[in-house]
């Protein structure tokens, strides 16, 4: 049974959706619109928010569930251009829609994170956000962490062309991941892992 779409549930949809979306405190616009599943996804979901945030990328942060919104969704990923956004990150566990459903409402580029799980460790998450339909993309990334850093630098990167700020951001942070490697080339000389 799905839901009608009334003008009552629009008013509680945006209504919803106003409460839900938290803003960085950047003054501009966002650019990326990072959703998850749940508020347990947060953990993993954080790592593109720290990094989006490095950056200098505006973005929002928002708990959009596939199963338990839907409407939600929906209006979320409808208008998430003429919102200002250019790229939607969602992170999803488990049976993991949360992708592929936003992909299905906007041509955004939409990027996937697996969320671990703790049952089968991420790899059902994974297997759901990689295996879309032809002409539905998710550009479907690594589970986890390694997945949700990946996605912020995959959106920096796209924005970046037009984007001088975030392209200078971008080269800063690839420039000081090398010297890192050079600077610590002897592994048995304890330091920090990244």
């Amino acid at each position: 049974m799905s839901l009608p779409l009334k003008a009552g549930n629009r008013l509680y949809i945006a209504r919803e959706t106003s409460k839900l979306i938290k803003t960085t405190k950047s003054k501009s616009k966002p650019l990326v619109g990072i959703i998850m599943g749940s508020k347990s996804d947060w953990e993993t979901m954080s790592h593109a928010a720290d990094t989006l945030q490095m950056l200098g990328v505006s973005h929002e942060v928002s708990v959009v569930s596939a199963h338990r919104t839907p409407d939600l969704l929906m209006e979320y990923a409808h208008k998430a251009e003429s919102r200002g956004l250019r790229i939607i990150i969602a992170g999803a566990g488990g049976a993991a829609h949360l992708p592929g459903m936003a992909a299905a409402k906007t041509t955004l580029p939409v990027l996937g994170v697996p969320v671990e799980s703790k049952v089968l460790r991420g790899v059902d998450s994974l297997l759901s956000i990689v295996q879309m339909p032809a002409g539905v993309p998710v550009g479907t990334l690594a589970i986890g962490r390694a997945g949700a850093i990946n996605a912020a630098l995959l959106a920096a990167a796209i924005l970046a062309p037009n984007h001088p700020k975030i392209h200078a951001a971008l080269v800063k942070y690839r420039i000081r991941q090398t010297d890192a490697v050079l600077q610590n080339k002897d592994p048995r000389k304890a330091g920090k892992r990244s």
